[in-house]
């Protein structure tokens, strides 16, 4: 006859064994001088299966902020992820402004410390780069990186599949003419949507608030190579969780935030990420961002020509 005592002492000793495959890694470079331009410095590497769970930057040398960080996951020849440093963190057009920050990224310094929480899975290796932007003056520089072997990857409450990966899809300083309906994801496959960062720059054309009426965009969903899309926003400053065209200036959260805004330039930058508030698709996803906005028939306030850069992390399997 097996005993509550016996029964309870088999899991805890099985529970115990668990434990010992969440082996955690890590590593850091220290006051160096190895980034180049136009070469690849190793910053970081590891083998093994696992997610990569916190990363941190700094620096003060000049065109830190369009340091580029690549991840080789599973031996790919090309990154799944290539990133600015700064985009990387969501923050648009070179604003240094500190600190602000949440569990997921934040920017502790001035100039740098910025930091970020995105788990990032690799099923046999993994590797990381940096590279000197090529406006950059060669300085030195610090990083951490860190996670643990055989971490599940949890995304809206549930376990994520074994060959879930995290790749970025990007779209670089993309001028849209008003009212263009554009792609910032095209993707194949099932997967998730984790995070949208966006930089949006509107021309101006008639010199009052009206020029940042490209915020008045639908960002629109079609998944599963549907015509009509699932529209997940009313407005493009909604849709990162402002109002009235960012009315009350910066702010950071858990779900969105605002990381720059310059209304006399039509300018913003924004983060909005989704693991508490799932996107999932099946069979492809398009996500589109539109230049301004229609409501029936009417154009609503004019929007200008906007210049985008788009930053689309997605969990694909």
């Amino acid at each position: 006859m097996i005993t509550p005592l016996i029964l309870a002492s088999a899991l805890m000793s099985t529970q115990q064994s668990d434990m010992k495959q969440y082996k955690t890694f890590g590593n850091m470079g220290k006051q160096t001088n190895i980034l180049k331009k136009d070469v690849e410095t190793e910053l970081f590497s590891y083998e093994g299966k696992g997610l990569i769970t916190h990363m941190w930057f700094g620096g003060s040398f000049k065109g830190i902020r369009n340091t580029r960080i690549r991840f080789y996951i599973d031996g790919e020849e090309q990154p799944s992820i290539d990133m600015d440093l700064w985009m990387g963190h969501s923050m648009g057009f070179g604003d240094t402004t500190a600190p602000w920050g949440t569990a997921k990224l934040g920017k502790t310094g001035d100039p740098s410390g910025v930091y970020n929480s995105y788990k990032v899975p690799f099923g046999s290796s993994i590797r990381i780069t940096g590279e000197l932007a090529p406006d950059a003056e060669p300085g030195e520089i610090w990083w951490i990186f860190r996670g643990t072997e055989n971490l599940p990857l949890m995304y809206g409450g549930v376990e994520l599949p074994d060959n879930a990966r995290l790749k970025l899809h990007k779209v670089i300083d993309y001028k849209a003419k008003p009212l263009e309906e554009f792609d910032i994801a095209n993707v194949e496959g099932d997967g998730a949507i984790y995070q949208v960062a966006m930089e949006a720059d509107g021309e101006e054309i008639q010199g009052n608030w009206r020029d940042l009426s490209y915020m008045e965009a639908v960002v629109r969903a079609y998944i599963g190579g549907a015509k009509e899309p699932m529209n997940i926003s009313s407005g493009l400053e909604d849709y990162f969780l402002g109002t009235y065209y960012f009315s009350h200036g910066r702010y950071a959260n858990e779900l969105a935030g605002l990381t720059h805004i310059d209304k006399e330039k039509n300018r913003f930058s924004g983060y909005r990420f989704h693991d508490d508030d799932p996107i999932f698709f099946q069979d492809g996803l398009r996500l589109t961002n539109r230049c301004g906005e229609t409501l029936g028939d009417e154009v609503l306030h004019g929007p200008p020509p906007t210049v985008y850069t788009t930053y689309v992390w997605l969990y694909q399997w």
